[in-house]
């Protein structure tokens, strides 16, 4: 069977993650060139190598890297100043690979070897103790990547993204059986005069309507999957 188009070039991606293409992930951004709706030209970390990859897939012409979107470069290594790290996390929640290690108000650190040089734990960390440090000599784009690297990045990616959708489950149905629990107490709130009667159907009111809102957003990410 014949591979999907989205698929086939969302292999042939670097899976940086870093969304300088424009597009939150390098899937996404597969499945807009697919779609005809995204340029070849948006991914610096792939480089004109990359280029070359796309237009081979798509039957496109070989254009420049688009510098709106960056410029090919050698491959870089997040590295922090442990000596500034406050240790506010912020850098970690934005790490799309997990490449970061540590825990709230405790020093912090990137670990190379998993660091796709994706820039997005450097803009977050308020004491800018985050540095991007070239590794790679004067190799670019996938001369300066490889292709274990970029599937190790890409299932960490995918990995890191079911555990946060999971988290969010988690925690709607932690909410919704709260909600559950709150209505069953307004219900058994005995109600002797009509303006308790009404703060009691108010109240009421309030919690099926968040109750909805919950089953709603549960039905549109069902939906999503």
């Amino acid at each position: 069977m014949t591979q999907p188009l989205a698929d086939q070039i969302e292999d042939l991606l670097p899976q940086t993650q870093c969304t300088k293409c424009g597009y939150p992930a390098c899937r996404p951004y597969a499945e807009a060139i697919a779609r005809g709706e995204a340029e070849i030209n948006q991914c610096p970390p792939g480089g004109m190598e990359g280029v070359r990859r796309l237009a081979a897939a798509t039957g496109r012409k070989v254009i420049p890297i688009n510098p709106a979107n960056g410029v090919e470069r050698p491959r870089p290594v997040a590295f922090i100043d442990e000596a500034l790290c406050i240790g506010c996390t912020l850098c970690i929640q934005a790490c799309p690979v997990d490449a970061i290690l540590g825990a709230a108000k405790q020093m912090h650190t990137i670990l190379p070897s998993l660091c796709t040089g994706c820039d997005l734990c450097v803009a977050p960390c308020p004491v800018d103790c985050i540095a991007m440090v070239p590794v790679s000599g004067d190799a670019t784009g996938w001369d300066a990547w490889s292709q274990p690297a970029a599937d190790a990045a890409r299932a960490r990616h995918d990995l890191r993204s079911a555990r946060l959708q999971r988290e969010r489950d988690e925690n709607d149905a932690r909410l919704a059986a709260k909600a559950v629990e709150k209505m069953r107490a307004v219900t058994a709130e005995a109600a002797n005069t009509p303006e308790e009667l009404a703060e009691k159907e108010r109240k009421r009111a309030i919690i099926a309507a968040a109750m909805e809102r919950a089953r709603l957003k549960a039905a549109g990410n069902t939906d999503k999957n």
